[in-house]
């Protein structure tokens, strides 16, 4: 999963630099909106406690927060969104999965749909590549306490329950089953581990390789799915070269 991995840091990581940041707080409004429909209190629903967490990361203003969960348990208008899940193929045979919040599901199938044909890709049916991944949770690390190096680090993450890591750029990734994510969370953090991220997201079980121009066709589809505000979630289980991720970054 290198090339997805690296691409989701390089996209977190312009996120968090991006002033114009109108589509982010749109699509975390969207997201606390359907986590609170069934539970407005994060203390007793966890995949709100995520979605605030996720917004606070974010420096979504507090207000902005508390009107979202409002809405949500009011009934206001929109709160009438689906979570949607489509599939398809990018350049190069790469499959990707898109979750989105959506009060019309026809409509943003004809968006994807558009933009994928225009990239290259297509839109398929369901169950064409949702096999091909999986739901964890995913604990990014910012950095090692003084005093605790990564062997000791790994091994307290394993010990409350992450089943396995990956370092990309000199960071730590621990992946754990999505009930997990909290309780290994909180063990780090009792320790002083600093959490830069921790999320439940789908994973790419194995990769495609692509290079030269349908490498960066691919990421110019990816970059235009991410930007659109319905979509929640951009997963693709592709490979790419260092050298072309490189140019991404600096963009």
């Amino acid at each position: 999963m290198a090339g997805h991995s690296k691409w989701a840091n390089i996209k977190y990581r312009k996120e968090k630099q991006d002033k114009k940041r109108s589509n982010l707080f749109s699509r975390l409004t969207r997201e606390i909106i359907v986590c609170a429909r069934q539970d407005p209190n994060p203390e007793t629903n966890p995949a709100l406690a995520q979605a605030i967490e996720r917004a606070k990361a974010a420096n979504m203003p507090k207000e902005n927060i508390e009107r979202a969960i409002q809405r949500a348990a009011g009934g206001l208008e929109g709160t009438n969104l689906q979570e949607v899940i489509y599939e398809g193929y990018g350049p190069g045979g790469v499959a990707i999965l898109l979750r989105a919040y959506t009060d019309n599901r026809n409509r943003t199938a004809a968006a994807v749909r558009h933009i994928l044909e225009r990239h290259g890709g297509s839109l398929g049916g369901e169950g064409s590549v949702a096999w091909q991944f999986e739901r964890r949770g995913i604990i990014q690390i910012k950095s090692i306490p003084p005093g605790m190096d990564k062997e000791t680090l790994v091994l307290l993450a394993a010990e409350a329950g992450a089943e396995d890591f990956a370092e990309e750029d000199e960071t730590l990734i621990f992946y754990t089953q999505p009930r997990d994510l909290a309780e290994v969370r909180d063990a780090l953090r009792e320790k002083g581990v600093e959490i830069e991220r921790a999320v439940i997201g789908f994973i790419p079980k194995t990769t495609v390789r692509v290079e030269g121009p349908e490498a960066e066709q691919l990421l110019k589809l990816l970059d235009e799915l991410d930007e659109t505000e319905e979509i929640q979630e951009v997963v693709a289980n592709f490979d790419i070269p260092d050298e072309i991720l490189a140019k991404v970054e600096g963009v």
